[in-house]
């Protein structure tokens, strides 16, 4: 007789490759996303960070996390309140400390790129069954609820 554990385990290493074969088909429709971007690399790692932080980013915090000088951050900084995705702020606790802050195109422009989910567009999604569509309803649910809880 099976034992839960060990099917537990079979059912999590055939999930995790399945995420990655789906991920492995995604690739090329990901990757076209952000080759139509006139944003760097670093831009949009900077700009991901102003867009997840719920109050605002200190200057100084990114020169920190991204180990660059406070002239290069700066100069990142100006291109993206330039481009309209990210502006500054005085901190509400400290008026003398400067925050960024994501516009709502900055946040539009995060989502859209950190989002695109090809496997779960709808092309794909209408050509599931009913009882697949909610399976999988199921099974992103507990994930996010999971995720949430990692991060509570």
């Amino acid at each position: 007789m099976p034992h839960p554990a060990q099917d537990h385990q079979a059912l999590q290493e055939s999930v995790n490759n399945l995420a990655v074969a789906v991920a492995i088909r995604s690739l090329p429709l990901v990757l076209q996303t952000f080759l139509t971007t006139d944003l760097t690399i670093q831009q949009l790692k900077v700009l991901s960070v102003i867009v997840t932080s719920d109050r605002g980013v200190a200057i100084g915090r990114l020169v920190s996390q991204f180990e660059v000088s406070m002239a290069s951050m700066s100069k990142l900084l100006d291109r993206l309140v330039a481009a309209g995705l990210a502006t500054r702020v005085s901190d509400p606790s400290d008026q003398r400390v400067r925050v960024m802050e994501a516009t709502t195109l900055g946040r539009a422009v995060v989502r859209e790129l950190m989002a695109t989910r090809p496997e779960l567009g709808e092309n794909i999604l209408a050509r599931l069954s009913l009882d697949e569509l909610r399976a999988l309803e199921t099974g992103l649910g507990a994930i996010s609820r999971e995720m949430r809880n990692l991060s509570g």
